[in-house]
């Protein structure tokens, strides 16, 4: 019986590792004969301040099952952001559909100069320094994927050395 309250008090303390960030809410109403039926979306942005985020996207006749949902699949689908003293390691651009994002590294003490869906991500993602600039459609869904390709297309050091067969050294030598 102890263990099981051991293993429950583990399973809080990785919940409160992680940073949820509720992204865009949205409720949408369907009119059927009694009147409307509301039910409700949710994007939200997990992730750890190390480099780790993930974004979810949940729907649910409840506001509260919506985010839950959400915050599951943002916690399943979590990738790595390369960031190098609070800052990504080089300018990158991401785009899905009619989103693009450009992502910069900034110096230290500038901030986060983004919008509120990227200002999201990277707060989530850990990063403390960053510049960025969103062009085209405004839709939170678009720019959160679109952030999210910038984030696959970006490389650290080892990954480059990695490519090209050599070591780090070598690469930066």
């Amino acid at each position: 019986m102890s263990h099981q309250k051991e293993s429950k008090r583990d399973n809080q303390h990785t919940d409160k590792e992680y940073v949820e960030k509720l992204v865009k809410l949205n409720r949408t109403a369907k009119v059927v004969k009694g009147g409307r039926r509301f039910s409700f979306s949710a994007l939200t942005v997990v992730g750890d301040q190390k480099g780790r985020v993930g974004y979810g996207f949940g729907k649910a006749n409840d506001v509260s099952d919506a985010i839950r949902k959400s915050i599951e699949k943002a916690k399943a689908n979590m990738v790595t952001f390369p960031l190098k003293n609070g800052t990504i390691p080089h300018e990158v651009q991401g785009k899905f559909k009619g989103s693009s994002v450009l992502l910069r590294p900034a110096c230290s003490g500038t901030g986060i100069i983004a919008g509120g869906t990227i200002r999201a991500i990277m707060e989530a993602a850990g990063a403390t320094d960053l510049l960025s600039k969103s062009l085209g459609s405004s839709s939170a869904v678009n720019v959160v994927k679109a952030t999210f390709d910038a984030a696959s297309l970006l490389m650290d050091g080892k990954k480059i050395a990695k490519s090209r067969g050599k070591t780090l050294l070598d690469v930066w030598g």
